[in-house]
């Protein structure tokens, strides 16, 4: 007679079938390859034509070319960088602006006068730029005329500058925070609904199949419950790993993220809460997929979860531009919310160590609290083969 297995054999069983099965299918290693392609594909079309070296204006400098760093100096110092290329004569440069080769072509005249040739009109912010440096430049050549070396006086008057002394600095990582945040929140989303429905599914198929029948002759429900959350949850890991792994080298390799500690800790602490916010759904997914007999119904027992879960999703959106709003602070300490709105604080940088512990603390003894109900209500209804079994039948109550 062979030994009984035990429970930690027998959940690693269970585990190591769902995981086995759900990755050997093609259609999970086609859509996600197809998946992946588009997120390094997404980000890398992102760096490529939004900002950069794209937005600098050229200008075309005809003749003397002195004026040249004074207006490139001038561009960065104003945030508005430009690129200086000098130009043959004044019919080349028109005809470069006209060509689109220019944004401008600057021509000089009289008494340190510059025409500036365009294609429709000159944008505010090169304007600036233009008659800053036209200016420096023509006060820079009525100093020396009458003998003032502007060397001398830059060095003199350099010490005047205004010191910004910001009460509430803004954070230069903010953008970059806020672009993490929101694909935390809908990465959790999606991982969340789909993954707790492959939990139900499958339970609605074993069920339906009659393979549940042999698998309880020698489980308990709670292993076999378990088994199937922590296998199909180990698939769900390993593609939130992927997706982020790629999403974050592709953002730091072209730039689009700078700030490797920010990604890296965004990365760490969406894997860990996708582990807790699932473990919550899936006992539940489960228990409502026991409640049915056929896949088609399974909508019917598992609404609640999908409406608690969009409500979440929006609570969450709507925090994304106030991360530390009311909403946002009071909802994260309730389970299942801290799945979603704790990732969304620690990438915002908002999320106290204390509040972190505790959430976590929380979402376990939770968590492990349904895993137990979801487990009567499992056991009472997976053997009922026919009608849908409700909510309240398959908690006891009459």
């Amino acid at each position: 007679m062979s030994a009984p297995v035990s429970p930690a054999r027998a959940i690693g069983l269970v585990a190591r079938r769902e995981f086995l099965t759900q990755v050997a299918k093609k259609s999970f290693v086609i859509s996600n390859v197809i998946i992946l392609l588009a997120i390094v594909g997404g980000i890398v079309a992102y760096s490529l034509f939004s900002g950069g070296d794209e937005d600098r204006a050229t200008v075309g400098l005809v003749g003397d070319q002195s004026l040249a760093p004074v207006l490139v100096a001038t561009g960065d110092a104003t945030g508005t960088p430009v690129d200086v290329v000098p130009a043959a004569d004044e019919q080349a440069a028109r005809d470069q602006v006209g060509g689109g080769d220019l944004d401008v072509a600057l021509i000089p005249g009289t008494g340190g006068s510059v025409t500036a040739v365009t294609e429709s009109e000159l944008s505010s912010g090169l304007r600036t730029v233009i008659d800053a440096a036209v200016m420096q430049q023509a006060q820079a050549g009525a100093l020396a005329a009458r003998g003032v070396d502007p060397a001398e006086l830059a060095a003199a008057t350099g010490g005047a500058v205004v010191t910004v002394d910001a009460l509430d600095p803004p954070d230069p990582e903010k953008g970059q925070r806020v672009a993490l945040s929101v694909a935390v929140v809908v990465l959790l989303y999606m991982q969340i609904m789909m993954f707790g429905m492959y939990v139900a599914m499958g339970v609605v198929e074993e069920k339906s199949s009659r393979v549940v029948e042999l698998l309880l002759s020698t489980l308990r429900p709670l292993q076999l419950l378990w088994g199937k959350v922590i296998g199909i949850g180990a698939v769900g890991l390993v593609q939130l790993t992927a997706y982020g792994v790629a999403g974050v080298a592709a953002g730091l390799a072209t730039g689009v993220l700078t700030v490797t500690g920010t990604a890296l800790g965004v990365l760490a602490g969406t894997l860990g809460w996708f582990v807790l916010g699932f473990a919550f759904f899936a006992v539940l997914y489960a228990a409502a997929g026991s409640m049915v007999s056929r896949q088609e119904d399974v909508n019917a027992t598992a609404s609640p979860l999908m409406v608690l879960i969009v409500i979440m999703f929006f609570s969450a959106f709507s925090s994304v531009s106030n991360p530390d709003g009311t909403l946002s602070n009071v909802l994260s300490w309730i389970p299942p919310f801290s799945a979603i709105l704790m990732p969304l604080r620690i990438a915002a940088g908002v999320a106290s160590p204390v509040q972190v512990v505790v959430t976590i603390a929380l979402m376990l003894a939770v968590t492990a609290a349904l895993s137990v109900l979801a487990a009567k209500i499992y056991q009472r209804s997976i053997l009922r083969i026919g009608k849908v079994v409700s909510w309240r039948e398959a908690l006891g109550r009459s």
